[in-house]
């Protein structure tokens, strides 16, 4: 997995695998999912990120694994 914070373009983008992208749809305003040749989620992709979260959010990811 890896996420990618574009400041240039105001976007936060989860990369689930390195699978080629296919098709990307845009579900609602500033959310894009991009898929696969099987129709399977590998990204997703926030724009307006600066409007979302702060810096300081975003300076400090946490994961959390059950």
């Amino acid at each position: 997995m890896r996420i990618k914070i574009d400041k240039d373009s105001d976007a936060l983008y989860f990369r689930l695998d390195e699978s080629r992208i296919v098709e990307s749809e845009e579900i609602r305003p500033g959310v894009i999912l991009d898929y696969d040749n099987d129709n399977r989620v590998i990204g997703v992709e926030f724009l307006g990120i600066s409007q979302r979260a702060t810096k300081e959010e975003l300076s400090s990811l946490q994961f959390q694994t059950a």
